[in-house]
């Protein structure tokens, strides 16, 4: 019998909605199609961290997720430094955590080994201290762009960058198009992608996307635009393809759009979140996009909504985190290419 490849999967006995099968398919005496053992299911793999946020209070408490598998969030450890707001990145072995506010912005870096549960330890510092910024990298450079600081620097446009496998301070990439702060940041391996964002005075929300070469400091370049004005909304990535979900513009959505790395262009409809949120946490591995808490315009969520990421459609169930959060950034080691 000839293999058949069966996408996004939903019943067919299957617990497992949303898994992509590769196999023979056969009938069991009740008629019910099933993959012999064997066959692989292709959910990717990896885990994914998710680092300080609010639930009212400041919090330190790091957490984690088998991307592949749904469930709800697991203790990893805990930062240094309570704070949200932060931006985070990883490469397939460091996570990294960045920035934030305690309450005023802060320019600290941390960083977990991302196989084993501990406290997170001091990386080194930011150019400068700023929250409501974005962080994205590849396997070898993590970068943060845009945010603000609190009661000072003014809002910025600035590219950070450090080499994820040696601590140390942040230096200079470059600037963004536009001055801003709530924006969004995702990868392939090769090329980054700035989301959003928002500067009150200048423009109270944007949908502007920049993209910039990881491995090549410069300013970063016009990539498109999303369909709405979005500001605190998340992304996450496969190798090749960009997704942006939620925000507020004013109102918080649960719009999904998806962007083509490779080609500069405009965001197309992707499906939609369960619930609509912004300040949320993203996270992916090569086949699965995750939103993680945020808020809703009047309560805080611990929800966690996937999408597969090669596959247009609305949100589904992942599972939930420890408590709600908001105000909070995650990352994986398998996003973006590095599976």
């Amino acid at each position: 019998m000839a293999n058949l490849r069966v996408n996004n999967v939903v019943g067919f006995g299957s617990t497992d909605a949303g898994v992509n099968f590769t196999g023979p398919i056969k009938l069991n005496t009740q008629g019910y199609m099933y993959f012999p053992t064997g066959v692989t299911t292709d959910r990717g793999r990896g885990r994914g961290f998710i680092g300080g946020g609010s639930d009212g209070s400041l919090l330190k408490t790091i957490q984690y997720l088998e991307i592949q598998s749904q469930g709800n969030a697991i203790d990893f450890g805990d930062l240094t430094t309570a704070r949200s707001l932060t931006a985070s990145f990883a490469s397939s072995t460091r996570g990294v955590i960045a920035g934030g506010a305690n309450p005023d912005s802060i320019n600290k870096i941390e960083f977990i080994t991302i196989a084993t549960t501990s406290n997170s330890t001091d990386f080194g510092d930011l150019t400068d201290e700023k929250r409501y910024h974005a962080g994205l990298s590849n396997q070898v450079r993590g970068l943060t762009a845009g945010g603000a600081g609190y009661p000072s620097p003014a809002r910025t446009n600035i590219i950070d960058f450090v080499t994820i496998a040696s601590e140390g301070n942040a230096q200079d990439f470059g600037d963004l198009t536009l001055i801003r702060f709530e924006l969004a940041g995702t990868s392939s391996p090769t090329r980054g992608l700035f989301m959003g964002g928002a500067n009150p005075g200048v423009t109270p929300r944007t949908n502007l996307v920049d993209f910039v070469t990881i491995a090549t400091e410069g300013n970063a370049q016009d990539f498109g635009d999303l369909s709405f004005l979005g500001a605190g909304g998340a992304a996450s990535s496969n190798n090749t393809r960009a997704i942006y979900a939620g925000g507020n513009e004013p109102s918080f959505i649960t719009n999904i759009e998806f962007f083509t790395i490779a080609t500069e262009g405009n965001g197309t409809d992707f499906g939609d979140l369960t619930d609509a949120r912004g300040y949320q946490a993203s996270l992916s591995n090569s086949v699965r996009g995750l939103n993680a808490g945020g808020y809703d315009g009047s309560t805080a969520l611990n929800t966690i909504d996937f999408v597969i990421i090669a596959t247009t459609g609305n949100a589904k169930d992942f599972g939930d985190l420890l408590s709600i959060n908001y105000g909070t950034s995650g990352s994986s080691d398998s996003h973006g290419g590095l599976e």
